[in-house]
């Protein structure tokens, strides 16, 4: 394996790493790239540690980091949440980070939040 640091081998690292994310991309068995092939497979380790194995079909809607971090979010604001569509795999992910935000929740915090947030026009239900 090339050097991470090398600029030319990380672009195609995170174009395979992208393209490893995508549950709907299949990779080209005569594809021979290495950086390509590396970040493909950390991108579908990482995609199949958030939604499950692809053996087990694509899920109705893919968890990322960035729903993750919402719901870390709603604990840490004392925010209900809705989990209507993920399977029992991806709730049991979705769980551990909402827990995590609900250890770190402070209501003094959250109101206060809440204001800022409502002066913005921001509305929060």
């Amino acid at each position: 394996m090339e050097n991470i640091f090398n600029p030319v081998y990380r672009l195609v690292y995170l174009d395979g790493y992208t393209n490893g994310l995508n549950p709907y991309f299949k990779l080209d068995e005569t594809h021979t790239n290495e950086a390509f092939n590396n970040g493909f497979q950390q991108g579908r380790l990482d995609y199949e540690s958030m939604n499950g194995s692809l053996v087990y079909g694509i899920p109705q809607l893919i968890v990322t980091n960035k729903v993750l971090e919402d719901f870390l979010l709603a604990g840490m604001l004392g925010m209900n949440i809705n989990s209507d569509g993920y399977t029992p795999f991806q709730i049991d992910i979705i769980e551990k980070w909402y827990e995590s935000g609900i250890e770190k929740y402070d209501p003094n915090e959250s109101i206060y939040l809440l204001a800022i947030l409502e002066q913005n026009g921001i509305e929060i239900n």
